[in-house]
């Protein structure tokens, strides 16, 4: 009884570690900051696009300018050939003009979600840092832990031998229907295992039980010890 309550103590604490709780809150939050990450992305990949293609187009608009710049600066072409070709260069200003104001408008869109993402990756590094020295401290914990249950695994199969095998078989029925163990003292009246007291014939019962007898709990089935 002692060594599988024991072996029970020890696989919780094993398997709700203060770790554990802190890492799925860490996870959650992590999960949290993802989501707002992948909204702040899936708005920011258009406007990215739009603003490349207006930088991309000024930039096609502004080389051409330049070129025609240059043309009237050295050309000896005719009057009506460089008035056409200043017509042209006043056209293309007007529409850098226009690309430049939206290039402009898409990068003040930019701005606020590219903060909100930068926002985002400073407050996840440090709880991704946290949640990767979590996960070591549990490892080695559990390692640890593991060992303690080796061992108590180990004590319980030598007291399990000391048995006789009719008990043993009725003390490992009880423990499979009770779990934690199969037997439980008798504290103040009540099954120390389901925490239920005896009704008066069951006490008077189980105190002029024999050493040998072991009557079982009327509630949980454990075996209840002398």
């Amino acid at each position: 009884m002692d060594a599988d309550r024991w072996i029970d103590r020890v696989t919780s604490q094993r398997n709700h570690l203060p770790e554990m709780a802190e890492l799925a809150t860490l996870e959650e939050e992590l999960r949290e900051l993802i989501k707002a990450m992948k909204e702040a992305q899936t708005a920011q990949a258009p406007l990215r696009a739009a603003y490349e293609d207006a930088k991309n187009e000024a930039d096609r608009l502004s080389h051409r300018a330049e070129d025609l710049e240059k043309t009237l600066a050295t050309s000896t072409a005719g009057a009506r050939e460089l008035s056409a070709i200043q017509t042209e260069l006043d056209h293309l200003h007007e529409l850098l003009g226009k690309v430049e104001d939206r290039e402009l408008q898409y990068l003040l869109e930019l701005e606020p979600i590219e903060e909100t993402l930068d926002a985002i990756k400073r407050r996840a590094q440090p709880q991704i840092e946290r949640r990767l020295e979590l996960q070591d401290i549990i490892v080695e914990l559990q390692a640890t832990l593991d060992e303690e249950l080796v061992s108590l695994r180990a004590l319980r199969g030598e007291r399990a031998a000391a048995l006789a095998p009719a008990l043993l078989a009725r003390y490992d029925a009880a423990f499979v229907r009770a779990g934690t163990s199969g037997a439980a003292n008798v504290d103040a009246g009540r099954c120390d295992g389901c925490r239920i007291a005896l009704a008066p014939l069951d006490h008077d019962r189980w105190k002029v039980q024999s050493a040998e007898t072991f009557m079982a709990c009327p509630e949980c089935g454990r075996l209840l010890l002398p």
